[in-house]
């Protein structure tokens, strides 16, 4: 049985989570496992020094006030996570996932996905959260943290989903390329799908070589493939191919092979997920 972690937050992505959540399903049987970290209260909370400031019974008062202001804040979060959960999991119910459960939990996100990421074959997450700067595109910061701590596959889910047809492979002959190429060659999810993969760089024997074994590969696991080596800027390579190819879905490693990039998400990944308004699969 498939297990999916789906991520969901107050944000216009979680309603496209659930959905690209149902679509890698296949229609199988699967476990999604929706998941809302309410986070640790914030400095903010911290207890005031008014000494000095105040006098005693005013000072009293007001800590008190603040004290019950806190608690019903704290309960205001907890109900809303738990109307959003129960809003999500009827969702994934309607369209046909076997089985929902709903985690609604304190604390750091990272510390809570990687707890379940042991019983977890795929994590789906919006691209961007409630915080996101939609005038300027920025990525959810808890985005870049699920993809650098988790080992495996995440699904970096548009704004909106639609029917995934085609897809493209964007293949640098690294370790992370390939860890993708070998799920895709033995995963059904893809096998009725148009595949390209797509090497950008000098066309050396080595980049022919890695691409042809690649696509040998994705052939063997009954995959249609087109397969191509271009020259170029890799990122804008891919977000030209993926416009004038119609591409509804974009797989690639989260990091190049470079020792410095291995502590970050790749640039060109990241330009990737940023300008690319589909969903995009990373491994590592």
């Amino acid at each position: 049985m498939t297990k999916l972690m789906a991520l969901i937050d107050g944000s216009i992505y979680s309603q496209s989570v659930c959905d690209h959540a149902v679509w890698a399903t296949a229609g199988a049987p699967a476990t999604v496992g929706l998941l809302h970290v309410l986070g640790r209260r914030g400095a903010s909370s911290a207890p005031i020094n008014f000494s000095g400031t105040l006098v005693v019974d005013g000072r009293d008062q007001l800590l008190d006030e603040l004290a019950s202001l806190d608690e019903s804040q704290g309960k205001l979060t907890q109900r809303r996570g738990r109307i959003l959960l129960d809003q999500a999991k009827a969702r994934l119910l309607e369209a046909g996932v076997a089985e929902v459960k709903v985690r609604l939990r304190n604390g750091d996100l990272i510390e809570t996905v990687l707890e379940f990421e042991p019983d977890t074959d795929l994590i789906v997450i919006g691209k961007r959260g409630e915080a996101a700067d939609f005038a300027k595109l920025h990525l959810g910061s808890n985005l870049e943290r699920v993809v650098r701590a988790s080992g495996k596959p995440v699904l970096v889910a548009a704004r909106a989903f639609r029917p995934i047809k085609r897809f493209l492979i964007a293949f640098d002959g690294g370790v992370s390329a390939m860890k993708a190429v070998d799920h895709i060659a033995s995963n059904p999810l893809y096998a009725e799908l148009e595949c390209q993969i797509l090497t950008v760089g000098a066309d050396t024997p080595n980049a022919r070589k890695q691409l042809d074994d690649a696509a040998a590969l994705l052939r063997a696991g009954g995959l249609d493939v087109q397969a191509e080596l271009l020259a170029g800027q890799p990122d804008m390579v891919i977000a030209n191919r993926v416009e004038s190819r119609g591409i509804d879905l974009l797989v690639m490693g989260a990091y190049g092979h470079s020792r410095i990039r291995s502590l970050i998400i790749g640039s060109t990944t990241t330009e990737m997920i940023r300008s690319c308004m589909i969903p995009v699969v990373l491994f590592r």
